[in-house]
């Protein structure tokens, strides 16, 4: 069998492979989402589909919704031109279990699948769907990085500056793309949307409207949009940007799921490395576990979310459970897991999390260090949380998620994983910066990590990092088995606040970075000293 439109009608063939199918006219929904749209979404990888993509299946399944969501990409074309367009935009969602059952469900949520470039007929394509006044939101998993419109020295990036001087009709940067979508939408009678942020990021909402509205800014000073225009985007009455708190581990595609589904009789199901170096593929494997929390304030009417299982709530709530997780009760403990597991040489989450300094490491960042600065949101519990990330969900080991995965972009994610705790501390009267001693241990694990080679002096390659020349290039001169070669290279980083989100120089926490660094400089084996020494 293969996953298309055509082979739904084979449901005797999909139940014998144990593949639930969607509960709902999968083309007649599509026919009337394409006519009047209600949610698109930019970023069409796994977490979309994995998560996302489900909360609008089961309200179609439940007869709660008679729409689906129209699914964009402005980055990683191969993912729409491989993984949607062949397979009828339909997608397999393998949910894996600790127990190592399996759920297996063919999501058909999207009703189309388009790679948006302003230089060919797509661009128009979604001019439509903008100008429609059906279109109640428009979400986003692109990456915190997918918002970066500045790069390290504060400029402009280079397609940015590009975007700005040639208008909205040349627009190639997704944040310059939705603007340009938005001058569409406020030319059919400035109406009104829902730009929602899902992506893993503290204030989310907020970043994606500074750089929406920095763009919007630029291209009036340019004569390209009205100061009218401007207005429009920044008024949240009609323009909202809530900010939200998403959860859940998509990692990559694994070829244990891809032979199981083989076994089952279904074809074509391998995963592709897209040539911006992407691994997605027809199925997503999930873990079970999974939250969302958005702040309710949509101008133009939303789907029923809160019916398939969202928090629809304050900011101020979203803001506390936002911080709960990105700032001490996952991400954190990912991160420092994800650098110091590639240098071990670990190639699973789970078996790193039979590694004693390890979880003494990121227990003692989320529990010890990080719990005393979160408050609880009040819908879910901080302790409760954290328990079930250390307890059941990094050490399932049928979640076949890569510390090498984690690790990506990692300069994009330190200054709210670590950087927002070390804010916290600064600002107390009771907690004191010197006292931290795991998260600036996580840091210099994250630079020895930059240096490309494990703790037995193997060179590796390391996971893609918008600022990974320039980062290395700043370590170029530290040799990992010669600890007399630092001199003093870290700390041009370490004072760059777009980086960490305020000065660790100033703080008085580069000289015991550096110090770890150093130590972790001493050749074979010094790494798992050093992890020993302060973690274990």
């Amino acid at each position: 069998m293969k996953m298309n439109l055509a082979s739904l009608s084979d449901k005797a063939g999909w139940e014998k492979a144990g593949v639930t199918l969607p509960a709902y006219d999968v083309e007649k929904m599509a026919a009337a989402t394409k006519e009047n749209p209600i949610w698109v979404h930019f970023g069409a990888g796994n977490i979309f589909r994995g998560f996302v993509a489900e909360l609008q299946q089961k309200l179609l399944n439940e007869g709660k919704a008679d729409r689906g969501i129209i699914a964009v990409d402005t980055f990683d074309y191969d993912i729409i031109n491989l993984c949607y367009h062949p397979y009828d935009n339909l997608c397999m969602v393998v949910t894996l279990h600790a127990d190592g059952s399996m759920d297996k469900d063919i999501m058909g949520a999207v009703a189309e699948s388009v790679a948006v470039s302003s230089a060919d007929a797509s661009f128009d394509r979604m001019k439509e769907i903008f100008r429609n006044p059906s279109l109640q939101m428009v979400s986003f998993t692109i990456t915190e990085k997918g918002y970066a419109i500045y790069d390290l020295s504060g400029n402009f990036m280079k397609v940015v500056a590009a975007d700005i001087e040639e208008g909205p009709a040349h627009a190639r940067h997704a944040m310059s793309v939705v603007c340009a979508m938005l001058l569409e939408r406020f030319n059919a009678g400035k109406l009104p949307l829902a730009v929602v942020s899902m992506d893993n990021c503290s204030h989310n909402g907020e970043k994606l409207k500074a750089s929406i509205v920095t763009i919007a800014e630029e291209w009036q000073k340019k004569g390209f949009v009205t100061e009218e225009f401007v207005g429009y985007v920044k008024d949240e009455e009609t323009v909202s940007f809530p900010w939200s708190m998403i959860d859940k581990i998509t990692p990559r595609p694994d070829k244990k799921v891809e032979a199981m589904l083989a076994e089952s009789g279904v074809e074509d199901m391998g995963p592709i490395k897209t040539s911006r170096g992407t691994f997605v593929s027809p199925f997503v494997n999930a873990e079970v576990s999974q939250y969302l929390v958005i702040e309710d304030r949509f101008p133009n009417g939303r789907p029923a979310l809160e019916e398939a299982g969202v928090y629809m709530t304050t900011r101020d709530v979203v803001n506390m459970t936002e911080r709960m997780k990105v700032t001490t009760c996952l991400n954190p403990l990912h991160t420092a897991m994800s650098v110091f597991g590639v240098v071990l040489g670990y190639d699973h989450i789970a078996k790193e999390m039979k590694d004693a300094d390890i979880v003494g490491l990121i227990t003692k960042i989320g529990y010890v260090e990080g719990l005393p600065v979160v408050t609880d949101p009040g819908i879910l519990r901080p302790a409760d949380f954290i328990d079930e990330v250390v307890k059941v969900r990094l050490p399932n080991p049928f979640i076949p998620d890569m510390p090498q995965r984690i690790a990506t972009d990692t300069s994009q994610k330190v200054g709210i994983r670590f950087g927002e705790t070390i804010k916290s501390y600064a600002a107390s009267d009771t907690l004191k910066v010197e006292d931290l001693t795991c998260i600036p241990l996580a840091i210099a694990g994250w630079f020895r990590y930059l240096l490309g080679v494990d703790d037995k002096g193997q060179k590796f390659e390391c996971s893609d990092d918008p600022l990974l020349a320039d980062l290395q290039a700043a370590l170029a001169d530290v040799v990992w088995n010669d600890p007399e070669s630092y001199k003093g290279q870290l700390k041009g980083i370490l004072a760059n606040k777009a980086v960490f989100g305020s000065d660790l120089v100033e703080l008085g926490l580069a000289e015991k970075i550096e110090g770890m660094f150093k130590e972790m400089l001493a050749g074979e084996g010094s790494v798992r000293e050093t992890l020993h020494k302060y973690a274990g």
